[in-house]
């Protein structure tokens, strides 16, 4: 059967903020590092250890005219922490979130005869991916 995935189904919510104005690659979300790392020893033998770092990166990007430009670009001279939370409610739901997040930097600014993306990327440090 066949399914359908519509990109209004994802929403991006900064700080109880609603992001709008999505470009057309919208959302990113990556964790750091892999959950296990896994060593070979000598006879082969494996183990796996748990790496506990929940540090990962959302990116987002927007529209040149999006409404929220500014507001990302002052979080990202604040350096606050805020949570952020990226939310697919077709099906599969899924839900990626950070309870503390900042803007690395203000997005790189290009103009030109077309109006041009926005580039935003968020440092989690917590970031979960359900």
């Amino acid at each position: 059967m066949a399914k359908t995935y519509s990109a209004k189904d994802v929403s991006v919510i900064v700080d109880g903020v609603y992001l709008t104005g999505f470009g057309e690659s919208m959302v990113e979300v990556e964790k750091s590092e892999s959950n296990f790392e896994p060593k070979v020893g000598a006879q082969g033998d494996v183990v796996r250890a748990q790496v506990h770092n929940n540090l990962g990166t959302i990116k987002v990007t927007l529209q040149q005219l999006s409404p929220q430009i500014s507001y990302l670009d002052r979080l990202a001279n604040s350096g606050k922490l805020v949570p952020v939370s990226v939310i697919y409610s077709g099906t599969p739901k899924e839900t990626s979130s950070a309870t503390e997040a900042y803007v690395t930097k203000p997005a790189g600014r290009k103009y030109s005869k077309e109006t041009e993306d926005r580039e935003y990327e968020f440092q989690c440090l917590d970031l979960k991916m359900e």
